[in-house]
């Protein structure tokens, strides 16, 4: 398999800050990747960084083969992203998210029109294409979103903190949507969460980082045995082993974040 990512001695400084600290790693095409860090730890600064919303202090990004400093559009036309906060119009319907999404990306009518049909089915969301989003459940919106993101055939899929604040129920099947999607379109996964059990069940590789540096990378069972634990969760504490730090991503930044991309 061939790599999808490449990320070589990767930096971001703000001020006298290093968020992220000269980290290196690959994801290979049809992987499910987490990537794990306590709150502070530089996750959606990468993110950020891959999804060309921040620009690198130093380092080398390449995305789908294309250089995120260089070509932007190629590498912002190869992936889809869900927000840790929700990025969706409340006022509008299912159906017209999912139509404005498309036109942004210059989706033709025919193909978008065809392809949100079989989205919002595979999410279970077709019967509610006309109704407000401001109507649905915090589930209902996240697989939308996932929906969204999937809209103009992205070879990779950002998710930052997918689940957050869902019930067990609604996880697993959502978890169950973008598997089935994995195994069918063969879409790469880069995610982040805060439970741990998710990361352990789906993720092929993982990725551990603190204070801006990769603490670890492999599979969950040559994490776990570097850690000399007994479970992902466990691993994770020894590696990192800090207090809840603050997260700083609201849905607002999200969304000027979004609009910024694509003013650009």
């Amino acid at each position: 398999m061939s790599n999808i990512i490449e990320v070589k001695n990767l930096t971001k400084k703000f001020h006298d800050n290093t968020a992220v600290d000269d980290i290196s790693f690959v994801v290979e095409k049809g992987e499910i990747f987490a990537f794990l860090g306590p709150n502070g730890a530089g996750k959606t600064t990468t993110i950020k960084m891959l999804t060309t919303l921040l620009t690198p202090t130093s380092g080398e990004i390449q995305l789908n083969g294309f250089n995120t400093l260089h070509q932007q559009d190629d590498v912002r036309r190869s992936f889809g992203i869900v927000f840790q906060d929700p990025s969706l119009d409340d006022e509008l319907t299912a159906w017209e998210n999912m139509e404005f999404h498309g036109v942004l990306y210059g989706v033709p009518k025919k193909i978008r029109r065809a392809r949100i049909e079989e989205l919002l089915k595979i999410v279970e969301l077709w019967d509610r294409r006309q109704s407000q989003v401001k109507e649905f459940s915090g589930g209902m919106k996240r697989r939308l979103e996932i929906a969204r993101g999937l809209l103009h055939h992205p070879k990779i899929l950002f998710l930052d903190e997918p689940t957050l604040g869902l019930d067990p129920q609604t996880r697993n099947h959502i978890w169950s949507y973008i598997k089935d999607l994995n195994a069918k379109e063969g879409i790469t996964v880069f995610f982040t969460t805060h439970y741990m059990e998710e990361a352990e069940k789906v993720s092929s590789q993982v990725a551990v980082i603190d204070y801006g540096k990769i603490m670890k990378r492999g599979t969950v069972a040559e994490i776990i045995s570097f850690a000399g634990t007994k479970s992902l969760e466990e691993a994770f504490i020894k590696l990192t082993g800090h207090d809840i730090r603050k997260q700083s991503a609201t849905a607002v930044d999200n969304l000027r974040a979004g609009a910024k991309m694509w003013r650009r």
